[in-house]
């Protein structure tokens, strides 16, 4: 697999950002909500930038970018909701590079720095039951299936992983 890097979210990210997602969002629709048309105009794309790293920059959230080795976005992964050491993961990859393992290397990578960057000791994820490829990323990276849950009003699955930056690989 090319070599892969997550970057911690910054403004001059934006602009790659915004064409991702915009190159995406058909994708994207098919397993999660749609954003909205405003989400996606430069002005409306602005302000969200600006919120997520106001976020980020207030200790609640960690958003980061996937790169490859040319500096292409390949995707976000992002941990949410940051409080007594723990927090929730969320990632989506770009629908090119879908079932190449990337979201599953990201994700992995993530995992190791939530541990060891951020000091977190667990990361919950959540997803539609019927995701497959979703549910094999977070099961290839040692998540366990806590319990059913209603998501997006379809039937979906909460995960947990503990044991966070201790070295843990809990690949298949």
């Amino acid at each position: 697999m090319a070599e892969l890097r997550l970057e911690r979210l910054r403004p001059d990210h934006a602009r790659a950002l915004l064409a991702f997602e915009r190159e995406n969002r058909g994708y994207f629709a098919r397993s999660v909500p749609d954003r909205g048309d405003a989400y996606f105009t430069p002005s409306g794309f602005a302000d969200r930038h600006r919120a997520l790293l106001d976020e980020q920059e207030s200790g609640d959230c960690h958003f980061h970018v996937l790169l490859d080795e040319e500096d292409s976005l390949l995707g976000r992964v992002n941990l949410m909701d940051v409080a007594g050491g723990t927090a929730e993961l969320g990632y989506r990859v770009g629908e090119r590079t879908a079932g190449r393992g990337v979201a599953t290397a990201a994700v992995a990578e993530l995992c190791r720095m939530a541990g060891t960057s951020y000091g977190l000791a667990a990361l919950t994820a959540k997803t539609t039951e019927d995701n497959t490829a979703s549910r094999t990323v977070l099961e290839r990276n040692g998540f366990v299936l806590t319990e059913h849950i209603t998501l997006m009003e379809r039937p979906g699955v909460r995960y947990a992983r503990v044991g966070l930056g201790h070295g843990e690989h809990h690949r298949q």
